[in-house]
């Protein structure tokens, strides 16, 4: 049989945008020849919906759209994810399903087993977990149809439903039981750079462990936080794979069944983090605007790394002529930072304004003095420098249209090395799952192929530029020490006594989770971060905000 495999960047809720994506690529399959196409979980009204699934309209457009892409499909079948509603009395709404069609109509559903409740899914909060069991037969071949559940990574999915009978159900050992010719399993399995060369691992496991050729069709593109990267592939039965699609792009590949053992396998190549990162990154902004009908960016360009970052990656995905950046410089700024502020916007194209603060800061001093009189400078002085420059950013996107791009990383976020209404404004936070040291090193693979971002930039200490002569290090470890105990704490969820254990000095790592818990309050009214790692703040990582921790 010759199948056609579609990666598509869908857009939640864009029926007509998603179904003519859909039917673009069924055309493109009967062109090539191909009786089976094969598109990813959840395709027709994009993943993840959320409480889009509770609407009823949002459901019935959905059903009404699938309608028409079945009659497409006359002379080639295809599958294509969208909700079901249960027909039953009892339980959940609806089914995350997999529609089979063929001769111009639904000729077989499919429905998800085991609904992913960890992390940023919550599909048991919307879905009817399946308890049924057959497969697809099609031009002589028995298809397996699993949808993503027998490609999770190693999570406790299962746990909350500990005792339904459900949860203990593996689908393709089911399956397995109808002695299919082949697997086919239709994904949106988001990014995450600790988890591309694991999950490959386990899909080649599958492939081997049921001795079946293995389909694996995930979705590509970013939906706000959640970025999706594709990495679609082909597994022979030993558990090779043999067609590997694009990562971070759309793809379309076609292949023969019958050819799958024959084809040379492909030795994956070493996975490259940074590069992982940058390109997640790039099309996370990419697809924000893209999708919220925006088109231009702005952001503070201090001189400093993270905003330097930000800026290119920003360059990248929108282009130069729709990003503009403001210089907001102080009594405090450096001549080198204006320098490498002005010479970094110069090296990308963009425009940018120099719009000095000092006088506005001052103006506040003068008005607060009869209350402020006779206390020093703190905190509070600090903080309002960066909420006039959050002020007169946030001026400029209302006056103009653009978006503020947030630029605090992970590692300021989790101590609270932020003000609020100030640097953290925004409307997407583009570094907010990457930490300080990974920042630096995304720096040098921007500079992969020459310099754009200053390398004075990189190299000097980093500083808020808010007092004389100010360090980050002053407030803070170094950032080498405090990301290793933060990813121990915020990633591998590990005690305080676990991560002193492991090396750490006690009153350093008290301080870090410290001050990580009482700032939990900022992180909940920060912007939506990109997602990158497998634990990012956000939707993923939900804290108590009076939780005594």
């Amino acid at each position: 049989m010759k199948i056609a495999v579609a990666q598509l960047n869908y857009h939640i809720g864009n029926f007509e945008s998603n179904a003519n994506k859909i039917i673009n690529s069924i055309k493109q399959a009967k062109s090539d020849g191909a009786e089976l196409v094969v598109f990813s979980e959840l395709a027709l009204c994009g993943y993840p919906p959320y409480d889009l699934l509770e609407r009823k309209e949002f459901v019935q457009n959905c059903l009404a759209t699938l309608d028409s892409i079945a009659k497409e499909c006359d002379t080639i079948a295809a599958i294509v994810g969208a909700p079901e509603i249960n027909p039953a009395p009892k339980g959940k709404n609806l089914y995350n399903a997999a529609y089979f069609m063929a001769d111009g109509q639904i000729k077989q559903i499919v429905r998800k087993t085991l609904l992913p409740n960890y992390d940023v899914f919550d599909e048991y909060r919307y879905f009817q977990p399946n308890n049924e069991f057959n497969i697809i037969e099609y031009k002589g071949k028995r298809i397996a149809l699993t949808i993503c559940e027998d490609i999770w990574v190693n999570q406790p999915f299962a746990n909350a439903f500990s005792k339904d009978k459900l949860y203990t159900i593996a689908p393709m050992k089911e399956l397995a039981k109808f002695n299919p010719d082949l697997a086919i399993n239709i994904a949106a399995s988001p990014f995450s750079y600790t988890q591309v060369d694991v999950r490959r691992s386990i899909v080649s496991n599958k492939a081997e462990q049921f001795n079946l050729p293995f389909i694996y069709v995930n979705q590509v593109g970013a939906n706000t936080e959640l970025i999706f990267d594709g990495n679609s592939k082909v597994v022979n039965s030993k558990g090779n794979i043999v067609i590997q699609s694009k990562a971070f792009d759309e793809d379309y590949f076609t292949f023969d069944s019958a050819e799958i053992e024959k084809l040379p396998a492909i030795t994956p190549e070493e996975t490259n983090q940074l590069a992982l990162i940058h390109d997640a990154l790039v099309i996370g902004i990419r697809d924000y605007f893209q999708k919220t009908g925006f088109k231009q960016a702005t952001l503070g360009l201090s001189g400093g790394i993270d905003s330097a970052v930000t800026v290119a990656l920003a360059v990248e995905a929108l282009g130069s002529e729709n990003v503009r950046v403001l210089l907001l410089p102080s009594q405090y700024s450096s001549d080198h930072s204006i320098k490498d502020a002005v010479d970094l916007a110069e090296n990308l194209g963009i425009e940018y304004h120099i719009v000095p603060i000092k006088n506005i800061f001052n103006e506040f001093n003068t008005a607060l003095s009869p209350i402020f009189e006779g206390l020093e400078h703190n905190l509070t002085e600090e903080n309002i420098q960066a909420r006039i420059r959050g002020t007169l950013l946030m001026a400029l996107s209302n006056k103009f249209g653009p978006i503020l791009l947030n630029t605090s990383n992970k590692s300021e976020a989790a101590v609270g090395y932020g003000t609020l209404y100030g640097d953290m404004n925004g409307g997407i936070s583009v570094l907010g799952d990457v930490y300080k040291t990974d920042v630096f090193k995304l720096a040098r693979y921007i500079n992969r192929n020459g310099e754009v971002i200053p390398e004075n930039t990189i190299v000097k200490p980093p500083s808020a530029e808010l007092r004389p002569d100010q360090k980050d290090s002053d407030s803070l470890p170094d950032y080498d020490i405090l990301d290793g105990i933060l990813f121990k704490y915020i990633e591998q969820n590990q005690s305080p006594q676990e991560i002193i254990e492991a090396g750490y000095d006690e009153a350093t790592v008290n301080k870090a989770i410290r001050l990580v818990n009482i700032n939990e309050y900022k992180r909940f009214q920060t912007s939506p971060t990109l997602r990158v790692s497998s634990k990012a703040f956000g939707i993923g990582r939900r804290i108590p905000l009076v939780a005594k921790l």
